[in-house]
């Protein structure tokens, strides 16, 4: 059956059996699941990450952005939840499906790239910050070695 509206069920852990109408929302493990909209039954995983989805929780309810495309799903379903209301989207051709899937594909690898150049970076800043701290553990020791042999 068709649901217009979604109820938001804020969880630990998602649940195994999942009601039409209800949008689990785990924080701890940054997933939202929910079952398609259209009435189809398959079960729709939202990963909550800067690339995939974010949710909103705003006065007139939760908001999932972007929108919900179920592409790989036989219903291939487009919509939004806004204010746990249904705004259903216009369908896509399979052009459009490719070329967004694509973006998708692309921000993704572009958003692992800048991870990995931030730890890369903290990686070298931390061996710096060890090289001077052995520079000046080494310094100290010899001045103290000095200081030691001044007062013999």
């Amino acid at each position: 059956m068709r649901v217009n509206r979604v109820t938001p069920i804020f969880v630990k852990f998602i649940p195994e059996h999942l009601e039409n109408g209800k949008l689990y929302i785990s924080e701890k493990y940054g997933t939202a699941i929910h079952k398609c909209c259209c009435g189809c039954g398959e079960e729709v995983v939202t990963p909550l990450t800067p690339v995939d989805w974010r949710i909103v929780n705003g006065r007139g309810g939760i908001s999932l952005f972007p929108s919900v495309g179920n592409w790989n799903y036989q219903c291939q379903s487009h919509y939004i939840i806004r204010d746990n209301q249904i705004i259903w989207a216009n369908q896509m051709t399979a052009m459009q499906i490719e070329k967004v899937q694509q973006r998708d594909f692309i921000d993704k690898q572009n958003y692992i790239g800048r991870l990995n150049s931030v730890k890369e970076d903290k990686t070298k800043q931390v061996y710096q910050e060890t090289i001077v701290t052995q520079l000046i553990s080494n310094v100290a020791k010899r001045a103290w070695g000095t200081f030691k042999k001044l007062f013999k």
